[in-house]
């Protein structure tokens, strides 16, 4: 059902609380993650969290990429870099955004102790396919 353009009513109405948040375990063991609660609004449509780096990272990841419709990154707090395919590496700070297109090859570099990162995606379930680096 819509109203308006391109506007899904079947979503319900919801507010995370800072002061009750979980952290829980996701898909890398060095981060924590804060579900924002917009998944179970949207019935999966949109997921969005805040990811909280529990050690400073200097290793990176190996490349992957998830089957999204759209995620978006955009760094609240500290420092990170993530390597992009075709566009190279970025070194990101708080304030900084990054829209990563559909399937684009990418992978965190490093980040510091201190980094927080909202996340937000299309659908909020997703498979991530980790890619063998080209020489």
């Amino acid at each position: 059902m819509q109203r308006g353009k391109g506007l899904l009513t079947d979503h319900n109405f919801m507010v995370s609380r800072a002061a009750k948040a979980k952290e829980e375990q996701g898909l890398r063991s060095f981060f924590a993650y804060r579900d924002l609660g917009i998944a179970k609004a949207t019935h999966g449509a949109f997921g969005a969290h805040v990811i909280r780096a529990k050690e400073r990272v200097d290793q990176p990841m190996e490349p992957h990429r998830h089957d999204l419709g759209f995620q978006m990154v955009y760094i609240l707090k500290g420092r990170c870099s993530f390597w992009y395919e075709g566009q190279g590496e970025f070194g990101l700070e708080a304030g900084d955004c990054v829209y990563q297109p559909p399937g684009i090859v990418h992978r965190l570099v490093s980040c510091s102790d201190d980094c927080e990162i909202l996340e937000v995606l299309m659908p909020a379930e997703f498979e991530t396919e980790t890619v063998e680096e080209k020489a």
